[in-house]
């Protein structure tokens, strides 16, 4: 397996699409990254038009939600009872 190893520069998201599987996002530096939907568990609990509903922020750069499994949890719960 080889490494590509490019300058530590910082990278920008210029594009995102959600499907109901998978998140892809595309990279100013050319690169487009695809992940699995379930790593995002709000969204992968939300509805399709809650998954268009979505926006860049800090310029495209990426931003940890920091978010505990009891604040989800409890927004998940919320979610069941409506």
């Amino acid at each position: 397996m080889s490494t590509f190893i490019t300058k530590n520069e910082t990278t920008f998201a210029e594009n995102v699409m959600v499907t109901k599987d998978t998140i892809t996002v595309d990279i100013d530096d050319g690169r487009t990254i695809s992940v699995p939907l379930s790593w995002f568990p709000r969204l992968s609990h939300g509805s399709s038009q809650e998954r268009k509903n979505w926006r860049l922020i800090g310029r495209g750069e990426g931003i940890s939600s920091n978010e505990s499994q009891e604040s989800f949890q409890k927004w998940l719960e919320g979610r069941e009872s409506t």
